[in-house]
């Protein structure tokens, strides 16, 4: 091959074709389908019912709302920390991400088209949970900013995760050690958070603590409170923003210092 078609190929940018190969690779793996799309609904499905039904008749449809919200916050961790995590550990552990530079396509493209695939089946999760919970769930109608709100915090989230999967494939560059973490922090997360059908109040005080630094902990147990409009204090929920999306901006400078000394 010329030099010409060298330059010509380490210039190939981030395209559909390869959003659709990201898309057909994301779709051979069922993690991210089961744990965020059929998980949620009938983890929603099933929680609803048990706790709707043993509250008085005046609160249920609160109580409702309220499972429905938590359980949109496992669609986000599933897809963008399970699921990336798993797809994105396997190809680092076989070194596709070097094959394919070899190839002419940069990092950061093939990153880039990554994201899109997954934000592309977050949103159709988002899509169909919206449509599901709506056919079988009495929910309280949510003020349109509320909702607003609620849906950028869920792409926030799932932005902070992904972040957060890309740095620990890339610092452990093996599947098992990256599924196992990825695995554990997701389930240990929607316990402390009140995904699980536990209050955080009812944790232990030291785990409430490191609860209440997580964004995922205020849109289970507070967004019901302004739900259908009214006011609320946002500076605690944006300050756990700050906090994750710094932990996820460390994670990922400390992966990338480390790839560069592998390279060396």
């Amino acid at each position: 091959m010329t030099g010409k078609g060298m330059v010509w190929m380490k210039k190939r940018k981030c395209n559909m074709r390869m959003v659709l190969y990201e898309l057909r690779n994301l779709n051979g793996n069922l993690m991210p389908h089961f744990f965020g799309i059929i998980f949620p609904n009938f983890m929603c499905y099933f929680l609803a019912q048990s706790v709707g039904s043993g509250v008085p008749a005046a609160m249920r449809q609160e109580v409702v709302t309220t499972v429905v919200l938590t359980m949109t916050l496992v669609m986000p961790m599933a897809i963008m920390l399970l699921g990336y995590g798993a797809i994105y550990s396997q190809e680092v552990e076989r070194e596709i991400p070097l094959r394919m530079h070899l190839f002419g396509l940069e990092e950061k493209s093939i990153v880039l088209a990554k994201i899109i695939a997954h934000f592309i089946l977050l949103t159709i999760a988002f899509v169909i949970f919206a449509i599901f919970q709506l056919a079988v769930m009495d929910i309280q109608k949510p003020a349109p900013l509320s909702l607003l709100c609620l849906v950028v915090s869920l792409y926030a989230i799932g932005v902070i995760f992904l972040v957060i999967a890309h740095a620990l494939a890339n610092l452990l560059r093996k599947f098992s050690l990256t599924f196992g973490i990825t695995m554990g922090l997701y389930f240990f997360l929607m316990i402390i958070t009140g995904m699980m059908g536990m209050r955080t109040e009812q944790l232990p005080e030291g785990l409430q603590r490191v609860a209440w630094t997580l964004p995922m902990t205020y849109i289970s147990n507070d967004f019901i409170d302004f739900w259908q409009g009214g006011s609320y204090n946002f500076m605690p929920f944006i300050q756990s923003f700050l906090f994750l999306a710094a932990v996820a901006g460390l994670l990922l400078l400390f992966s990338l210092h480390k790839g560069r000394r592998v390279v060396r």
